[in-house]
């Protein structure tokens, strides 16, 4: 059956609500936009707008999968970051606010290497969708990245964002267990690893535990498995002033730091999310 823009806003935030999605206004806004083709815009000055039969029902489809469980950004299939588009797939995490922090902690440093040398060597460890080495392309022009993972899938889905965002001529791809494949030097190595202790998965939101691949979630019985392999094989893949950069648990700083400064690192920052939790630890060599 036809609707308006305005009626079908008003039934799938009522859908939505009524099943106790959070952000029910907010996702019920962003499914019927992506469907219907339509923008906020018109839902204020069109509202009587007719979306046809087909696209009600695909609506409705998006919304029973919402209803589910599933978020909204794996039904739509691509999620802003640092102010990019990029696609998801099912084996990569689907990039989140706290990880722009990594960004940002990194990039003056990487702007700084590529002023001085006239480029910079970035190494993204289980690079996903591409997030973190794309964002700092992004926004430093000297600089070229490798984007690490031991899913081809994730691979796949990363050289499809660099290529989409035009980044793919300074962006490369290659499938590697950690460093198993990586040679030559960097002048920054970034990760995002998997922190969460095996044990806890369970207790997770079902939009994280049921959706995001759970390799890219598990650090092992402790959560610190990644940051040992990391902490163990980095400095061997560093340029003399290279840097290590990790996302890590809100309550994981004491422990990360305790692994690096065994093999040879020092803390050079220290740096908490916009909810103030500890999330970055960016080291360099002593």
């Amino acid at each position: 059956m036809a609707s308006t823009l305005a009626e079908l806003l008003r039934k799938a935030r009522g859908q939505l609500a009524e099943a106790g999605i959070v952000d029910a206004a907010l996702d019920a806004r962003l499914l019927v936009e992506h469907f219907s083709g339509t923008t906020r815009t018109q839902a204020i000055s069109q509202p009587d707008w007719m979306i046809d039969p087909a696209t009600v029902a695909a609506v409705e489809a998006a919304l029973a999968r919402r209803i589910a469980g599933e978020p909204v950004h794996r039904i739509l299939g691509f999620r802003e970051f640092y102010g990019l588009r990029l696609s998801l797939s099912t084996e990569t995490l689907e990039p989140r606010p706290d990880t722009e922090t990594l960004v940002e902690a990194v990039l003056p440093l990487v702007r700084r290497a590529a002023q001085g040398k006239g480029s910079c060597r970035i190494l993204d460890l289980g690079t996903g969708t591409g997030a973190i080495a794309l964002a700092l392309l992004s926004a430093a022009p000297q600089a070229e990245a490798t984007g690490v993972d031991i899913s081809a899938d994730a691979l796949a889905t990363a050289e499809r964002n660099g290529a989409d965002l035009g980044l793919g001529g300074r962006f490369r791809a290659l499938k590697s267990d950690w460093f198993e494949k990586i040679s030559g030097r960097y002048d920054a190595i970034v990760s995002n690893p998997p922190y969460i202790a095996g044990k806890e998965i369970a207790a997770l939101q079902k939009e994280v535990r049921d959706f995001d691949p759970r390799r890219a979630l598990d650090g092992g019985a402790d959560g610190l498995d990644a940051y040992r392999i990391i902490a163990a094989n980095a400095a061997a893949h560093l340029e003399k002033d290279g840097i290590v950069a990790v996302e890590i648990g809100s309550t994981q700083k004491e422990d990360v730091t305790a692994l690096f400064e065994r093999t040879g690192f020092i803390v050079l920052e220290a740096m908490r999310d916009l909810a103030g939790n500890d999330r970055v630890l960016v080291f360099s060599p002593v």
